[in-house]
């Protein structure tokens, strides 16, 4: 009887560390490469999963990174005056964002316009295996955009 419970207990305790990685691997679909196109402005996005297992979106790639004079652009828009500097095609847009595995969506933080310089709430979930939907709101007004996975 001894040796059934210990097997039962073994056997619960490694359906559960099953089911746990079940629900990250989910929240883990979002990691990849992304192309966005925000008003004929092309760029692509990279999403990494941080230590503390929330998400991060940073640009990797903009189809026009120079300015009229040739050089790097910089996002200038930025509201922290000490990120005015960081050259466009490595503007950090979403950091922090949270896996909802009940809602199947990421939220939880704010995406970063560099164009706009402006910071709104954020919600994502797939709108299907390859295209990503991104909500932003501030006070109640919104825009939908979509990243295509490319990678």
């Amino acid at each position: 009887m001894k040796k059934f419970i210990l097997s039962l207990a073994a056997f619960v305790a490694f359906s559960c560390t099953a089911l746990a990685q079940n629900y990250n691997d989910k929240g883990d679909n979002i990691i990849g490469e992304y192309l966005t196109d925000r008003g004929g402005s092309k760029s692509k996005v990279r999403v990494t999963k941080a230590a503390d297992g929330t998400y991060t979106a940073q640009v990797f790639w903009v189809e026009k990174p120079l300015d009229k004079n040739g050089n790097k652009r910089k996002d200038v828009k930025n509201p922290d005056k000490k990120l005015r500097n960081v050259d466009i095609d490595q503007v950090v847009v979403v950091k922090g964002l949270r896996y909802d595995a009940k809602n199947k969506e990421w939220n939880d933080t704010e995406i970063y316009d560099p164009s706009k310089g402006i910071r709104v709430d954020v919600e994502a979930e797939f709108v299907d295996a390859k295209k990503l939907k991104l909500f932003g709101n501030i006070w109640g007004i919104g825009t939908t955009i979509y990243w295509q996975k490319i990678k």
